[in-house]
């Protein structure tokens, strides 16, 4: 674990992290497109071939009776886990409801018309990587804007059906379960297949092909966003634990080769001592060769002048997650920017937030904290604007309209509310007799 000082090897570092992820080998986006477009003309016969192909069964839909049979099998200590996890998340999305609104002044009501999705399909991993917290993640934001229908896609490499994800998805009352995955699964909830009805959104992780097909089919339907590796970063003082930040560090650290972790400090001795704990904790993981793939090529203790100096890169990183271990946390995380999650406090670790804590583990990744939110009800929502005026209204307006839509060429613009003004009657047409 390299620690940084100058400002050559810093920014250095950045640019290395910049660059992690990005870029895709074209005969990937190739293989993927093929698949889409397989998927798109060829409908079931085409995903069920592609299921045996890569999955190893034909299988496309899982019956409300075998969901219950295989969630059965699931742990009960895990399955208390994940009620209790879905209370909380279900909680903390609840306060992100949001009504339709209009309000009314001479002549003129103007508003906003919120309704929710029609229909959301959600991609859950379920084969060796299952992520049962992904599915209460994706699902319960949907279920409280109020989308009526919800399909779920999960891989069953071997036509293994994972029990823990089962267990999820039968704790959320969700019925329309298809066993297929990869690109094939983005394909068919994007277009719609014989068996498969096309949803308005997929939201949900994958490995690459699945980021790749989403980002192949946004336009035919929407997305939650392109998720890229996983990231955390921790300012942290000369009183912070270094046991707590090497142990962070690393619960990032293990989820993948590219995973980032970085803390920022103006402490040189915590910095040292962190490096200690690093080397210590690795010993005893079970992914300890990818934790430490990934300390060695995107982590780093970076020591800078003050936190002040500290909170600069972190807004400038824009990272996935951001933990605060300082002596006045709040008042540093008054001053970040941009960030996916804030975790503040020595006593705020990261996996909190992956699992029962309440707001949603689905974070912007890459930066993209700059200009974009965690995943929530408000995804799943659509906002139509309300504009209804009087006659009176439309007068209040129209010189101002007719003098934009001249300047602009476009003279039916201007005609469109010019006739209104002229027009001497009520503006209907008088009913005519039979």
């Amino acid at each position: 674990m390299r620690i940084l000082k100058g400002k050559k090897e810093i920014a250095g570092f950045l640019d290395r992290l910049k660059k992690r992820g990005r870029g895709v080998d074209p005969k990937t986006v190739m293989a993927v497109q093929k698949i889409l477009d397989s998927v798109r003309k060829g409908g079931d016969a085409a995903l069920r071939r592609l299921t045996r192909r890569f999955d190893g069964h034909e299988n496309i839909r899982l019956s409300a009776r075998l969901i219950a049979f295989h969630a059965k099998k699931a742990d009960r200590k895990l399955v208390e886990a994940l009620e209790f996890s879905a209370g909380r998340i279900r909680e903390f999305h609840e306060r992100q409801r949001q009504g339709s609104w209009f309000f009314e002044k001479q002549g003129i009501r103007l508003g906003q018309v919120i309704k929710p999705l029609g229909r959301a399909g959600v991609y859950v991993p379920g084969g060796k990587a299952s992520y049962p917290s992904s599915a209460l993640m994706n699902v319960i934001p949907a279920q409280v804007a109020g989308v009526r229908e919800i399909a779920v896609a999960v891989p069953s490499p071997g036509g293994h059906i994972n029990p823990a994800v089962m267990a999820a998805v039968r704790l959320l009352g969700v019925e329309e379960v298809y066993t297929v995955g990869g690109a094939q699964a983005v394909a068919a909830l994007a277009y719609g297949t014989e068996s498969i009805k096309k949803v308005d959104k997929i939201t949900g992780p994958g490995n690459i092909y699945v980021a790749m097909a989403k980002k192949l089919v946004f336009g035919e339907v929407d997305i939650d966003m392109i998720a890229g590796p996983s990231e955390i970063l921790i300012i942290a003082d000369s009183g912070a634990n270094p046991r707590f930040i090497a142990a962070d560090m690393l619960s990032q650290a293990e989820h993948d080769p590219i995973a980032s972790a970085v803390t920022v400090t103006d402490s040189e001795s915590l910095a040292l001592e962190v490096q200690k704990e690093l080397k210590a904790q690795l010993k005893g993981l079970s992914r300890r060769a990818v934790a430490s793939s990934s300390l060695g090529r995107y982590g780093a203790i970076i020591i800078r002048k003050d936190l002040r100096e500290a909170v600069q890169l972190a807004n400038l990183i824009a990272p996935e997650h951001l933990e605060i271990m300082t002596r006045q946390p709040d008042a540093l995380a008054e001053k970040i920017d941009s960030a996916g999650a804030m975790f503040i406090g020595d006593w705020s670790p990261e996996p909190l937030g992956d699992y029962a804590a309440g707001p949603n583990h689905v974070l912007p990744t890459g930066g993209t904290a700059r200009f974009s939110s965690p995943l929530g009800v408000y995804d799943f929502l659509k906002h139509t604007s309300y504009l209804k005026f009087s006659k009176k209204g439309l007068s209040l307006l129209a010189d101002r309209v007719e003098a934009l839509a001249e300047a602009e060429g476009l003279t039916a613009h201007r005609n469109s509310v010019t006739l209104r003004r002229q027009d001497s009657g009520e503006g209907r047409r008088a009913k005519k007799g039979i």
